[in-house]
């Protein structure tokens, strides 16, 4: 089928004609024909779904235990509630871990849940979480438990945090809990928030051993999936940079516990994890900017703005050494395997940072993005940080707590004066901001909030593209429609694909996807089946 050329302003009105009017008119605010880098418009976003429509989102539940803590492995993660919602956060991101030893204790591959049922509704599941601390804590002893509530634990009125805190002094372990009930929010969003504040409540200072190494950075926001974190630690030990803390790929409790002990944060998933740069920042003295290490290109200028945060020479001779070794590797991939992707077509509806980040990939495949949207972004995660002031704090966001944190007067130090961060500054670090997703997007691209499944068929109906990139509630039905589907939630069991290395691994995979023949053997029923289209008249 040859691709459908369609004016994007036409596109959406013809998708909006079919809504009933109320849901029209929300949509609208949603759906934005971007006109360019310059002239970011304003796009509704973090509001909730209207029901009937299909979504991509997860739950509040699911942003706090299955994608913060879920990479930590020597934290037993007890969920409070029934056992589905355990099962469904049981390692379904691809998290990869890699304990120093074989007897070091990894918990990542059991599921844990009070396995609440009908009589526990009804007359209360404190006494089952008790005993479930008790039997943990006998049969793994480990350092940490965290509690996760789900939705029958808020309907109830289950106080996990005052188990949390009888448990605590009972097992004389740090025992902490979450009200992370998955209707708390509009997405999984919420759920971040809530993680972000219980480690800053319960964890992080709690250590003030530090690694030795003397640029010692905490990477926040990277989940290792598909291990990319395991890349991301290669090249920062090859440049001589320390790793810190991860939050949270690749993580222990430990790593938690002296993330104050930092010289700079780097944020790679803004929308997960700003709240705890912000706060440590406050509490601690420890700047953040942002960074991306998806894609080579992206990779070298986070690895050079590291460098010019430290401003030691040796360090970034270093970086330039690495950066010259890696960059031969990868340039030989895309002279490889850029003249079969070039000019191909690209469509991403992620999560997080992922819509963003990966565009770099593409470009650097000479492949073009034509839509791109989160699941359960911000606004600011669209048109930059410089909008904050101006969003509304609406109900659902009520529902979060909003910590109150003040200097450490102990523990805080700053790490660069005023004068030298704002020196730095103005060479590009980008301290505390962020430009979102629509800086680096070309003027007529269509960029859509919270996708919904009609929205989806329309755009590969009208398009056709080449690769379309979402989750597993996306993939089959994108397939039915002669479209390949790469997940970038999960990576379909591929990856790494962050750093030098996975860049590579990532040209490789895309260059079989989109030139593989079998989707060309694929007809969409529309093309299949002859369809009958009517209106009424009033």
């Amino acid at each position: 089928m040859a691709k459908i050329e369609m004016d994007p302003l036409r596109w959406k009105q013809e998708v909006l004609k079919k809504y009933p009017s109320k849901i029209a008119k929300k949509r609208d605010k949603s759906i934005v024909v971007h006109e360019g880098p310059e002239n970011i418009t304003k796009i509704q976003s973090n509001v909730r779904t209207i029901p009937g429509i299909i979504t991509q989102r997860g739950c509040t539940y699911a942003g706090c235990k299955g994608v913060v803590l879920g990479p930590t492995r020597d934290i037993v993660n007890l969920v409070h509630g029934p056992i589905g919602c355990s099962f469904y956060a049981w390692l379904t991101r691809r998290n990869q871990t890699l304990p120093p030893t074989p007897e070091s204790p990894n918990y990542m591959m059991y599921a844990f849940s009070t396995d609440m049922q009908d009589s526990n509704i009804v007359f209360g599941g404190e006494i089952k979480l008790k005993q479930a601390c008790r039997e943990a804590f006998e049969i793994f002893k480990p350092k940490a438990i965290g509690i996760f509530s789900t939705c029958p634990v808020g309907l109830i009125g289950d106080d996990v945090h005052a188990v949390a805190r009888e448990m605590k002094a009972e097992l004389g372990i740090n025992i902490f809990g979450f009200s992370c009930e998955g209707y708390k929010g509009v997405s999984q969003s919420a759920g971040h928030h809530i993680a972000n504040n219980a480690l800053m409540k319960h964890v992080i200072g709690l250590n003030d051993n530090a690694p030795e190494g003397k640029y010692k950075i905490n990477m926040l926001g990277e989940y290792n999936i598909g291990g990319d974190a395991f890349e991301l630690e290669r090249i920062l030990a090859k440049c001589g940079i320390t790793m810190n803390a991860s939050f949270s790929g690749n993580s222990t409790m430990e790593q938690f516990e002296r993330a104050h002990m930092a010289d700079l944060n780097v944020v790679m998933c803004h929308r997960s994890i700003n709240y705890v740069a912000e706060m440590m920042e406050t509490k601690y003295g420890i700047p953040w900017f942002k960074v991306n290490f998806i894609g080579a290109d992206a990779t070298a200028k986070s690895l050079r703005k590291i460098a010019e945060y430290f401003g030691a020479q040796e360090l970034k001779d270093q970086v330039e050494k690495v950066i010259a070794e890696e960059m031969a590797t990868v340039k030989k991939a895309i002279d490889e395997i850029r003249p079969r992707t070039e000019g191909k077509m690209a469509m991403m509806f992620v999560g997080g940072s992922r819509a963003h980040h990966y565009q770099e990939l593409f470009t650097e495949l000479g492949m073009s993005t034509l839509s791109a949207g989160y699941e359960f972004g911000h606004r600011d995660d669209y048109e930059g940080r410089r909008v904050i002031p101006t969003i509304t704090v609406d109900a659902d966001s009520r529902n979060i707590e909003e910590l109150t944190i003040e200097k450490d007067e102990a523990k805080y130090r700053a790490r660069k004066t005023e004068e030298e961060l704002k020196a730095l500054d103005e060479k590009g670090l980008g301290f505390n901001d962020y430009e979102g997703m629509m800086k680096d997007m070309a003027k007529g691209t269509l960029v859509i909030d919270d996708l919904s499944h009609y929205e989806m068929e329309k755009l590969i109906e009208a398009y056709h593209p080449d690769v379309f990139c979402a989750g597993i509630k996306e993939k089959y039905c994108v397939q039915k429609m002669g479209i390949p589907l790469k997940q970038l939630h999960s990576y379909d069991y591929g990856g790494p694909y962050a750093g030098f290395e996975g860049a590579v691994n990532f040209y490789k995979d895309i260059d079989m996807i989109v030139n593989t023949s079998v989707w060309k053997l694929i007809k969409a029923p529309w093309e299949a089946e002859p369809v009958i289209e009517a209106e009424y008249a009033a």
